[in-house]
C-alpha cells in the first residue's frame, strides 16, 4: 500500500503562506495582539517551538533511541504559560525570521526521513516507518501555520 505523502505538499504550501505572512507583515503588526496571551510574533516563535520538537524527537529516533513516556506532548497549558514569556523576550522580526528558517530547516529534515524510509522500508517489511510518526507529527506545523494565517 503507498505512503500517503499529501502532508509534504500541505506543508510546503503552508511555509510558503507563513513566508507571505510574515513578509507583508510590519513591526507594529508583529507585536499586534492575537489574543489576550499571544501576539503575532509570540504565535509565530511558538510554531517554531514546535518544530524545534519534532526535529529533536527525529533526531532520537535517528540515534536509535525508543519513544519515552516524557517524549509525549505534555497535557495542560503550563507548557505554554511557561514558554510565552520566553517566546515574547525575542525581537519581534527575529522571533518571524526564525519560525521561518526553523520551519524550513524542519521541512528538509522531513524530506530525509521520506527518503530513509524509503530504503528501510525496501530491505525490511516487518516494521513500521519510524519516518511516518515523524512526518506526521511535522505535518502539524503546516496546521499551526494555516491557523495562524487564516
Amino acid at each position: 500500500m503507498a505512503e500517503d505523502r499529501s502532508y509534504v505538499d500541505a506543508n510546503t504550501r503552508e511555509r510558503e503562506r507563513m513566508r507571505a505572512l510574515v513578509d507583508g507583515l510590519n513591526d507594529d503588526a508583529l507585536v499586534a495582539p492575537v489574543n489576550e496571551y499571544w501576539t503575532v510574533a509570540g504565535v509565530l516563535g511558538h510554531i517554531a517551538y514546535w518544530d524545534i520538537r519534532v526535529l529533536v524527537l527525529a533526531e532520537k529516533i535517528d540515534r536509535g533511541e525508543p519513544w519515552a513516556p516524557g517524549d509525549a506532548e505534555p497535557d495542560g497549558d503550563w507548557l505554554n504559560d511557561s514558554t510565552r514569556p520566553l517566546i515574547h523576550a525575542i525581537r519581534p522580526r527575529d522571533a518571524a525570521a526564525f519560525a521561518l528558517r526553523i520551519a524550513e530547516q524542519t521541512d528538509r529534515a522531513q524530506g530525509r526521513w521520506i527518503a530513509a524510509s524509503t530504503l528501510s522500508r525496501a530491505s525490511r517489511t516487518d516494521s513500521p516507518s519510524v519516518c511516518t510518526t515523524v512526518a506526521s507529527s511535522a505535518a502539524l506545523s503546516g496546521e499551526t501555520a494555516r491557523s495562524v494565517s487564516s
